[in-house]
């Protein structure tokens, strides 16, 4: 019997398929070149951030006293932070909200584990909508809760709602909501967000307990065509908890800065934000990076240069499609979900490795038979890549 926890154990031998080819793709450039290598795994923005956080992160250093700078704030956040999200939020979707709906995090991972901690009781179901960021299940497990995963339309990546409303059942506590959608790019509509809050109103209302939306939106200002909503859940749904991330809007994936918003008009409202407090004491997730929250409210609503990003994805989801690959056009996020030219999508991903053509298996999003691209890289990298594509579908014919 080993002296540790078998569960952590495993997490930590067994890392994550997307990081294991990361992990992969730095030895092979180290092998062949930079320039020989097409590495799509990881979801790491290729554009710098936007100018404001230089400058204000520039004046914070000059002209801030060090000592309060780089000092604790309060444990959820510094209380002037938190209100400049509020009134963004406020101004921005027209939701009713003050500072003592937020808590600052280390980016919407933390923002997750703790949220699903502060609501977690014994037997409780947590649904994902697949396909899904495969560290739903990791963060779920930890909180103690049992991970119920319902499939998506496939021609869309929509919510099925029958297949939804069938999970839903007295021990459901939650479902993660992640639009614009990590792997897919789906944007779940309007008219799915209404019909998701229906079911969900009427299973509050039948079993006598709130379900929780968790919106994890780390993606959210990442759309690319004109007339693309992405709706604010919680104008559609009261029991929400919203998980957000600078982390992609920003290009600060390293920094880990986000936040939680409880939705003051959830119920029970209080006892969910302490009980979000008392989560992240618990994980030691208590003061976000202080520099970092004090960049916040000078770029509430500021992004990189995404216009890139839409050049990429109409690049790739063009020349793929030209090559005979079946490719789900994606509405955000920087993600394209390309169907597998065989059933077995690692074998198909193994294929492409040996091209140096880096893309991710879909069985661990829990939806088997896609591979993901990750197409937040250079535009450049794309083209170079596109032969080698190319060769890849000439194997299958």
């Amino acid at each position: 019997m080993i002296p540790v926890s078998e569960r952590m154990y495993a997490l930590g031998s067994n890392r994550s398929e997307i990081r294991e080819l990361f992990e992969y793709g730095k030895k092979r450039i180290a092998e062949v070149g930079k320039e020989n290598v097409f590495d799509f795994s990881l979801g790491n923005p290729s554009v710098p951030a936007p100018a404001c956080v230089k400058e204000t992160l520039k004046k914070l250093v000059e002209q801030t006293d060090p000592v309060l700078l780089h000092g604790y704030t309060s444990a959820q956040g510094d209380a002037s932070v938190r209100k400049a999200c509020a009134d963004f939020i406020r101004s921005k979707h027209g939701a009713e909200c003050g500072e003592n709906d937020f808590y600052l995090t280390c980016g919407a991972a933390a923002s997750l584990s703790i949220s699903l901690s502060a609501i977690a009781g014994a037997g409780d179901e947590v649904i994902v909508l697949a396909p899904f960021f495969p560290e739903y299940r990791v963060f779920i497990a930890q909180a103690g809760m049992k991970c119920v995963e319902v499939k998506c339309r496939e021609e869309d990546f929509q919510i099925d709602l029958d297949a939804f409303e069938k999970a839903v059942g007295p021990h459901t506590k939650a479902v993660i909501v992640n639009s614009p959608n990590n792997p897919s790019g789906a944007v779940f509509s309007r008219e799915t967000i209404e019909k998701l809050a229906s079911i969900l109103s009427s299973a509050e209302k039948k079993n006598g307990r709130p379900v929780y939306i968790l919106a994890d939106e780390p993606y959210r200002e990442l759309v690319y065509d004109e007339g693309i909503e992405v709706p604010f859940i919680p104008n559609f749904y009261n029991d929400t908890i919203v998980c957000y991330s600078f982390s992609k809007s920003l290009s600060l994936p390293g920094e880990r800065i986000g936040y939680i918003f409880v939705s003051p008009k959830a119920a029970f409202h209080s006892e969910v934000y302490f009980a979000v407090c008392g989560a992240g004491r618990a994980l030691g997730y208590v003061c976000a990076p202080a520099l970092f929250q004090r960049m916040i409210p000078a770029c509430l609503g500021k992004t990189s240069d995404i216009s890139v990003y839409k050049v990429n994805r109409d690049l790739l989801c063009r020349e793929l499609s030209a090559y005979g690959f079946q490719v789900g056009r994606p509405d955000g996020a920087f993600y394209l979900f390309l169907k597998a030219m065989e059933p077995d999508a690692r074998a198909f991903c193994e294929r492409a490795k040996a091209h140096d053509l880096l893309i991710v298996p879909s069985d661990s999003f829990g939806f088997p038979g896609y591979a993901r691209i990750a197409y937040c890289v250079s535009t450049d990298m794309i083209r170079r890549s596109l032969p080698a594509f190319k060769a890849l579908a000439e194997e299958y014919r």
